[in-house]
């Protein structure tokens, strides 16, 4: 078999790229920048649909996500990394009206009284604000710090961790309990106004 040369100018690219990180990790030379041009064309509207939601209450959350990943028995200093990243975003806290049937609307004989069966309050997704969220801080090892200059790492995993976090503060921050005292006391509003007393109960969830 004979053996495989490698050839002097790939030999040297290659040193050149280790020299030029390595000058670039000790701030002797700027990082390398590109341009940016957009070429994008206009949305365009594929579809309409009617929102039967009422959105009764909204919370507005901020998190730092903490994610660090180790390589076993290798110091941090040569591979690793570990990113702070602060997020901000707000859920909404809705009644969906759309589920309502005829049967969930039952006015007395007198005509003086309704009784409304109302779904349970449900929380929408979180809404980032890209604006507001922002890495924080981001300590890389020598191989990482390397590998993020050939190919940026992707963000999307800190956006992803930082959604499930703010759901799950929203689910105890009593956000629900509020949207469904802020639906009962505007359809109080609404049904005294045309005359009725109203009572309220709340159908299960479907599942």
């Amino acid at each position: 078999m004979k053996a495989r040369w490698i050839k002097p100018a790939a030999l040297t690219a290659a040193a050149l790229l280790v020299i030029a990180a390595a000058l670039q990790i000790a701030g002797l030379i700027p990082k390398f920048g590109s341009s940016t041009i957009d070429r994008s064309q206009p949305a365009v509207l594929q579809a309409m649909r009617d929102l039967s939601q009422y959105h009764a209450a909204a919370g507005d959350y901020q998190v730092v996500v903490d994610i660090e990943k180790d390589v076993p028995w290798v110091p941090s200093s040569i591979a690793g990394e570990r990113t702070l990243f602060v997020a901000a975003g707000s859920v909404d806290a809705f009644v969906d009206f759309g589920g309502i049937a005829d049967g969930n609307i039952v006015v007395s004989e007198d005509r003086t009284s309704v009784e409304l069966k109302l779904p349970p309050p449900q929380l929408a997704k979180p809404n980032l604000d890209n604006q507001r969220s922002y890495v924080f801080s981001q300590e890389r090892g020598l191989i990482d710090t390397i590998g993020a200059l050939i190919e940026p790492p992707q963000q999307q995993q800190f956006y992803v961790a930082a959604e499930q976090k703010i759901s799950e503060a929203a689910q105890r921050s009593g956000l629900v309990e509020r949207a469904r005292t802020n639906t009962r006391s505007m359809l109080t509003g609404m049904m005294q106004a045309l005359g009725y007393r109203v009572t309220f109960q709340e159908t299960p969830r479907p599942e």
